[in-house]
């Protein structure tokens, strides 16, 4: 299968006009996928100081928006919303956008977030057991049949889906913890989403996740993998971008850099091959706006065709 790559936006500190308008035109210039990301505040978190805006709202304009990509959520946050009312917003986007609509879900990690609006947030094992709930429920909708369940953060009587997906709506989960993230991705997913590794974490990752396939009695090649990568494209030093995303995220910062494309747009080939080497199938830059429009054309008009070339 040839590599496809696409665009993750974060609906932060831009204006809707911008952000339509950036959708609109990754959409045109042939990208393969185009997805946003949950969140109430900004990321990395300011204590709710950016303007941001909702995801479900946001992707209902990049459904009527576009025409052609992929479109979706990398990822839903399990704790932000009752299943049956985002299953009913996920398969209304779908209708929306003539069914390219793939549902991504994900424990969430913004406390921040969550704790200003009196959202419950356990910790990670305890939003793992409402993620797992509901992933059987959503499995069940997507195949047409009404759900009757109770499980951690779940409440379902005799709950149906009409109108239902329009083709099978694919279904991801994001994360990088090997035994609960990819064991449900290896029981539950059609594709597998990772943020911010380094190319050899993610090709370690990629095995587990062929085995937690294999234990679930399935092909590993059932399940499509593909990693978000920061976007540090930029004239600058490189010392200079790393040293922002140090001031940016914190604790974090090492992490994200070693996920991050860094340098000038010709860089990016060499730093994306080796993710290609340990698996990768899509490769998505993650937009924080403001963005400089003038390197981000270079990378989408000039750097991807060379690279769907290489990676036919």
């Amino acid at each position: 299968m040839a590599v496809q790559f696409g665009v993750h936006i974060g609906a932060q500190n831009a204006t809707v006009e911008e952000l339509r308008a950036l959708w609109k035109w990754l959409d045109a210039a042939g990208v393969d996928w185009i997805s946003l990301w949950d969140h109430l505040y900004e990321a990395p978190p300011a204590g709710g100081t950016q303007p941001h805006f909702e995801a479900f709202s946001m992707l209902g304009a990049l459904a009527v928006d576009t025409s052609r990509a992929r479109i979706g959520c990398l990822v839903f946050c399990s704790q932000y919303r009752n299943i049956g009312v985002l299953m009913k917003g996920a398969i209304s986007v779908d209708h929306l956008s003539g069914g390219r609509f793939e549902l991504g879900m994900g424990s969430g990690w913004h406390d921040q977030e969550a704790a200003a609006f009196g959202i419950d947030f356990p910790s990670q094992g305890g939003r793992f057991k409402v993620l797992e709930g509901q992933l059987g429920a959503i499995t069940k909708w997507r195949s047409g049949e009404r759900v009757t369940q109770t499980t951690p953060g779940v409440q379902l009587t005799d709950a149906s889906m009409v109108p239902g997906v329009m083709g099978k709506m694919p279904l991801w989960i994001g994360g990088l913890g090997p035994k609960q993230t990819l064991r449900m991705a290896g029981a539950y997913a059609d594709g597998w989403n990772a943020a911010y590794a380094n190319p050899s974490q993610y090709k370690e990752l990629n095995g587990i996740l062929d085995d937690w396939c294999v234990k679930a009695g399935r092909e590993p090649s059932a399940v499509e993998r593909s990693i978000n990568l920061s976007y540090g494209l930029s004239n600058d030093d490189i010392g200079a971008v790393k040293s922002q995303l140090e001031k940016q995220w914190g604790a974090a910062s090492e992490r994200i850099i070693s996920g991050s494309l860094l340098g000038r747009p010709e860089d990016a080939m060499e730093q994306i091959a080796p993710f290609i080497d340990a698996g990768a199938q899509m490769v998505n830059i993650a937009i924080r706006p403001p963005w400089n429009q003038e390197l981000l054309a270079e990378y989408i008009e000039n750097v991807l065709p060379a690279m769907r070339k290489e990676w036919s």
